[in-house]
């Protein structure tokens, strides 16, 4: 049965995809289709959180295959929450895609599109060989860039070609540092690639080949200097799409570093441990500096993305336990939260016509309904007591003191300032002050469904993200658990290898 936990959330949504191809011509069909499997997909993800932290970890070996020769998915405390927060994030944005996404778009097959992104992160997540991570990227890949450019506009169209060719790149880099490896030792799958370098005598010789996979993970994941990409293209969609993107997509790259370097390159990371430690600080300044000079709301958060993808980063460089569960505990918090400020932005598209903050005010008054809702993840985003952004923050800021790594917390803390500070001008411009005479489309005409499929989404995001914060212990409790884990490799080892138990050096 607790094989059937990971199987069963890897394989719905692909099942949803091809059922909703299947039954393409009725829309409501697809509608209903898109919801009801996102929604049983994250009901299972909650399921597979449970199995997995009493058993530490669910293993399948496809086709009976055993490692490192056979196809091995894995399910750990870090993969299987990445999943049901993803799982999470993907339900309620289905949900708000019913207002947004048009008839054209549904034509277009969007949700099977859409199941098949969650295919592949889910996938992603869940695999422990480092080709079929890279198949998994390139299923995401493909949903995506179809999904940005879909709408067939200027804009939509300019940005999906930077995503595609940047990611195209991220591509040939991980292909070329996975082929490298398997030349090397003969194996791709991760927790041989651990083993093998674990008992091997000298490991330098893989540091160039992590390099590879640093850049291509960092690509993805949006760390500096390769972030460039981002903020040129995550503004572009509907707000659906963007809200995907921004609180899944980098999170996956995140992901794949953290799997990385705990785990196959455990024994060289004191080696690239600095490396990481300054990518990781540049990556929080240069977003936040590049929020700070924007006045367009979704180009704001886009560049958000950066500087808080830095934080989850730096709890990487750290590498102690508390780090770890910081981190850990910073992603759950952050693709909530990430994921309800491009809904709530794209609400802001549909009463004001625009979110270039010189064109739009009023909304307090206006929609006071709408000021609380982005109010809460906003100042959850800059760290304000009691929301989870500030416990995820707090976390890892007392980490990097345990350390005494004095710069990197003071650069933590300077960019919590400054997020708070970009917070506080989409306030202040976009709900405070008056709406401008003259300036601004307005609200857009014959608005496609009703203003409450979007904002039910975004009020149980909200929700969450205030539960996270006043009772997050649970939750921070199993991020221990997961940091753990990680912190140990040799779990990972015996769980899918289990001839391999002896205790590594």
């Amino acid at each position: 049965m607790n094989e059937y936990s990971l199987l069963l959330t890897l394989l719905l949504p692909l099942v949803g995809a091809v059922s909703l191809l299947l039954g393409h011509r009725s829309l409501a069909f697809q509608r209903a289709g898109g919801i009801v499997f996102s929604s049983v997909t994250f009901a299972l993800s909650l399921y597979l959180v449970y199995v997995v932290d009493r058993a530490d970890f669910v293993v399948i070996q496809v086709g009976d295959w055993q490692a490192p020769f056979g196809i091995s998915l894995v399910a750990d405390r870090f993969s299987a929450v990445m999943v049901a927060v993803s799982s999470f994030m993907g339900a309620a944005v289905a949900i708000y895609a019913l207002a947004e996404i048009d008839e054209a778009r549904l034509r277009k097959f969007f949700f099977p599109l859409y199941l098949i992104l969650l295919f592949g992160v889910n996938g992603a997540f869940l695999t422990g060989d480092l080709f079929n991570l890279y198949v998994w990227f390139e299923i995401m890949l493909i949903a995506s860039f179809v999904l940005i450019s879909m709408g067939g506009e200027k804009g939509e169209l300019e940005g999906g070609l930077k995503y595609v060719c940047l990611n195209l790149l991220s591509s040939v880099m991980f292909l070329a540092g996975a082929g490298i490896i398997y030349g090397k030792t003969g194996t791709l799958n991760m927790a041989d690639l651990a083993y093998n370098l674990s008992v091997a005598e000298d490991v330098n010789w893989v540091i160039s080949s992590s390099m590879l996979l640093l850049v291509s993970f960092g690509l993805k994941a949006g760390i500096f200097p390769f972030f460039f990409w981002l903020p040129a293209s995550y503004h572009t969609p509907p707000s659906a799409v963007s809200a995907v993107f921004a609180g899944l997509l980098t999170k996956v790259g995140v992901y794949a570093l953290f799997r990385s370097y705990t785990l196959m390159f455990a024994p060289i990371f004191p080696e690239v441990q600095p490396l990481i430690l300054v990518l990781a600080v540049l990556t929080m300044v240069t977003g936040v500096f590049g929020a700070a000079s924007h006045f367009d709301m979704r180009r704001i958060l886009s560049f958000h993305i950066v500087s808080q993808i830095g934080y989850m980063v730096l709890g990487l460089a750290f590498m102690t336990p508390l780090a770890l569960a910081a981190a850990i505990f910073y992603l759950v918090h952050h693709i909530i939260v990430k994921t309800n400020l491009f809904l709530v932005s794209g609400v802001v598209i549909r009463l004001k016509g625009s979110c270039d903050l010189a064109k739009v005010g009023g909304l307090c008054k206006s929609a006071p309904w709408l000021a609380i809702l982005f109010f809460i993840p906003a100042f959850s985003l800059g760290g304000i007591p009691p929301l989870s952004g500030f416990w995820a923050k707090f976390a890892l800021v007392k980490s990097g003191i345990e350390i005494e790594s004095w710069w990197a917390v003071t650069a933590a803390l300077l960019v919590g300032v400054l997020t708070l500070y970009s917070m506080t001008k989409i306030w202040g411009e976009a709900f405070w002050k008056q709406q401008p005479e003259n300036v601004g489309a307005g609200p857009l005409p014959n608005p496609v469904g009703r203003i409450a499929y979007m904002l039910a989404p975004i009020t149980v995001l909200a929700v969450t993200t205030v539960w996270i914060g006043l009772f997050g212990e649970p939750l921070f409790s199993f991020a221990e658990r997961a940091a753990a884990q990680l912190l140990n490799p040799q779990e990972y080892i015996s769980a899918v290898l289990p001839a391999n138990t002896e205790v590594l050096p």
